[in-house]
């Protein structure tokens, strides 16, 4: 009887999962394995919304592995540690996962492979599992560089790679008696979680995406940065806990055609894009890319703008909304994200890395690839052709809420207000003003992009 360990980690589904896939065809029993790591909160990762919906679809994963006569195992400690713990409890042989790209994600793989060379076992780790394209799979054709730094030609190679086959879910999942297991968490056992918090797990995400695909994907184009249509598929907390597969999900989007489908897999793109930039650049994730010598204002000499703009309180609407959403939500529409970095990084002219790990604080999609380079994007310090660009809020705001019902939505202070003007509340008379109490603007358009471009060097 030959068993096998898979540990699950960013792949937290049964359908087309590698690693799954590979231990059931090599192996009679396997164990299916997930570690609580007190590592990963130790270093700030392990927040109330992530570990709220982790509960969630570590719940919905030991009950799929149960329709299936099988079982989740849970464990809490250092990876290394209990891997092996439980290779010896089942007699495995092999441990099956998928690879991941941040620092200390090779660092649990060394660590990983080590331990288990040690007592005879073999680590497998499986490619395009986490990104549908695995990070240096594309190279710059002749330029000696180990990865794309501009997306564009990255998505033209990217767009030619053939993906792997999708691998259906497992009819049977027979798992060795041995392995004793923890208690699947509970999502009610989690404080401070954001209200408005959407549930996880592969049953809920597989729902959100067959919902998209139906009503969602063809007027995508069009409508990806409508701030009140809300038109965003919303499956980005489900592809950060993999409980979908982006190589499925691109097979999908090319099956229906058409350009909202297109203008999908754009964006699943990006995820690919920035996961290969913090491969290749792992200081990345908290040092700039390219730097452009700022001073940054920090929490010290911008402590006010900072706890404005955290709360919502700014005075420009549009930014406030977004704010909001995602302290209710957990979640944030993403031309809400720009237009929020933006604000901080450049009209406020606050270091990059305060906003970021705000979001990671808060996002349930907090991932370290796409939020930390989205950020250095924004801020110019990352893959951005145009660095110096500042987003206006007032002009995105009636571009992309013209008649102002994300902000309404989220800004209950000005649901008074009628239209486009609700994008610009400080026109309004001084008595009119007094009665929205809404804050005053912690700073003027204008004096705020003299001090970047002062700042840039590009006066």
């Amino acid at each position: 009887m030959t068993v096998a360990v898979v540990l699950f980690t960013s792949n937290l589904r049964l359908h087309d999962n590698p690693p799954l896939h590979a231990a059931l065809a090599a192996a009679d029993e396997v164990v299916p394995l997930f570690v609580l790591d007190g590592h990963i909160a130790d270093l700030g990762f392990g927040v109330p919304n992530r570990r709220a919906f982790l509960a969630d679809c570590l719940g919905d994963l030991d009950a799929g592995l149960r329709d299936r006569g099988g079982r989740l195992v849970i464990r809490s400690g250092r990876p290394a540690d209990e891997v092996c713990r439980v290779a010896a409890e089942s007699g495995a042989r092999d441990v099956h996962m998928a690879a991941g790209v941040t620092t200390y994600a090779h660092l649990r793989e060394e660590r990983l492979r080590t331990a288990l060379e040690s007592q005879g076992c073999r680590l497998h780790v499986h490619d395009a599992v986490v990104t549908a394209v695995a990070p240096g799979t594309v190279t710059p054709s002749g330029s000696g560089s180990d990865h794309f730094a501009v997306f564009t030609p990255y998505f033209r190679r990217w767009s030619g790679q053939p993906l792997r086959e999708v691998f259906a879910a497992p009819r049977a999942v027979r798992v060795p008696d041995g392995p004793g297991s923890e208690a699947v968490p509970d999502r009610t056992a989690v404080t401070g979680v954001a209200e408005g918090l959407a549930t996880g797990g592969e049953d809920a995400a597989r729902k959100r995406l067959a919902g998209w695909y139906r009503d969602g994907i063809e007027e995508y184009q069009d409508r990806q940065d409508d701030l009140a249509g809300d038109s965003t598929s919303r499956l980005s907390p489900d592809l950060h806990f993999g409980t979908l597969s982006p190589v499925e999900l691109i097979h999908r989007a090319r099956a229906a055609g058409g350009p909202g489908a297109d203008a999908f897999v754009r964006q699943l793109c990006w995820r690919d894009f920035h996961h290969q930039v913090l491969a290749a650049r792992p200081a990345a994730a908290h040092a700039d890319y390219r730097t452009r010598r700022d001073h940054w204002r920090t929490e010290r000499s911008a402590a006010g703008d900072i706890a404005a703009w955290r709360e919502g309180r700014t005075g420009y609407p549009v930014v406030d909304a977004a704010m909001r959403q995602l302290r209710h939500e957990g979640w944030m529409h993403n031309r809400g994200r720009l237009l929020a970095a933006s604000f901080l990084a450049k009209t406020l002219y606050v270091d990059w890395r305060i906003g970021a790990t705000h979001f990671l604080d808060l996002l349930v999609d907090g991932d370290i690839a796409n939020n930390q380079l989205n950020w250095q994007w924004v801020a110019g310090t990352g893959t951005d052709s145009r660095p110096n660009r500042v987003l206006n809020p007032v002009i995105q705001g009636k571009r992309y809420d013209p008649d102002g019902t994300y902000v309404r939505r989220w800004v209950p202070e000005l649901r008074g207000l009628e239209g486009g003007a609700v994008h610009e509340p400080w026109k309004l008379p001084a008595s009119a003003r007094d009665e929205y109490a809404y804050p005053e603007q912690v700073v003027q358009l204008a004096d705020s992009l003299a001090r970047f471009k002062a700042a840039r060097d590009l006066t």
